[in-house]
């Protein structure tokens, strides 16, 4: 058995083309525009690449987009200031502050200085919550991706056994959350396993669905799997570089050898990745509409 690919990349140009059309609606009905501003701060190459990817796909969806490089050695308190300029700027409604930040800088201090209302990323304590609630909120990008996926890919998870690898605030505790939720894409029996888990195959050899994001490449083996489990790999973990000098991507799972016992697997690169951006103008759509007073 050869896993069904679920592609990220097919999967993301779908949902985008039902944003342009919404977005364009929006702005023909109610001349509402949806506004991103993103704020990077040094000159970190793959915060540049990243920051750059969401401008140029919300440019290609309708939204208007602004782009905010400060340098390295920016105060704190100046970040802070240019947030909160943005927190009392109609024209934008969703605020991202790329992370990491400079040592300097108090990450949570930043991110709990931006208008929840504006949190397009979903980590505020207050979307947190209303996230762990099941209310209405920004849910985190990855995750949210995660579930249109499943979803998207006609996966059930509704009584199925999911193991989550990793419990990072951004993905593992969200999307173990989001799972065992009374949602669609929910209804899950969730576990939680990570990097100080005794027997991990254990867990994993029962898994209907597993969902990795820990960051260590390869780390999931066919050994470790049950034939027909479906695979959502999050990891990115560059393990070398081509002869011209571009870099090898490995995911969390060893995609060559579990696709031949998986039912669906996504690829890295070309999985999950395309979803978290995709997921962020949605975000982005639903917080001007809030704004509005449409939802």
């Amino acid at each position: 058995m050869t896993a069904k690919i679920i592609s990220g990349t097919e999967t993301a140009k779908a949902i985008r083309e039902e944003l342009k059309i919404e977005i364009a609606e929006l702005k023909e009905k109610h001349n509402v525009v949806p506004g991103l501003v993103t704020i990077l701060v040094g000159e970190d190459p793959a915060s540049q690449s990243y920051v750059s990817a969401k401008n140029k796909t919300a440019h290609a969806l309708g939204i208007h987009s602004e782009q905010v490089t400060l340098a390295a050695d920016t105060s704190e308190q100046e970040l802070l200031n240019l947030i909160e300029k943005y927190n009392n700027d109609d024209k934008i409604h969703g605020i991202l502050v790329q992370l990491p930040l400079p040592k300097h800088i108090n990450e949570a201090k930043v991110l709990y200085t931006i208008n929840p209302d504006k949190d397009v990323d979903g980590f505020h304590p207050v979307n947190v919550g209303k996230m762990v609630l099941g209310e209405q909120c920004y849910l985190p990008c990855t995750p949210h991706g995660i579930l249109e996926l499943l979803t998207r890919s006609g996966v059930n998870t509704s009584g199925a056994e999911v193991v989550v690898i990793g419990r990072s605030n951004i993905v593992g505790k969200p999307i173990s959350n989001l799972m065992l939720q009374k949602r669609d894409g929910g209804n899950a029996t969730v576990t939680i396993c990570h990097t100080r888990t005794k027997d991990m195959a254990a867990h994993t050899k029962r898994a209907d669905i597993i969902i990795a994001a820990v960051g260590v490449p390869k780390m999931v083996t066919a050994d470790m799997v049950k034939d027909g489990v479906v695979v959502i790999d999050v990891g990115v973990n560059r393990i070398g570089k081509t002869a011209d000098g571009k870099a090898i991507l490995a995911g969390d799972v060893d995609f060559d050898a579990v696709k031949e016992k998986a039912a669906a697997i996504t690829p890295v690169p070309g999985g999950v990745g395309p979803m978290t951006i995709t997921m962020l103008m949605k975000n982005t759509l639903q917080a001007a509409k809030q704004a509005a007073g449409l939802i």
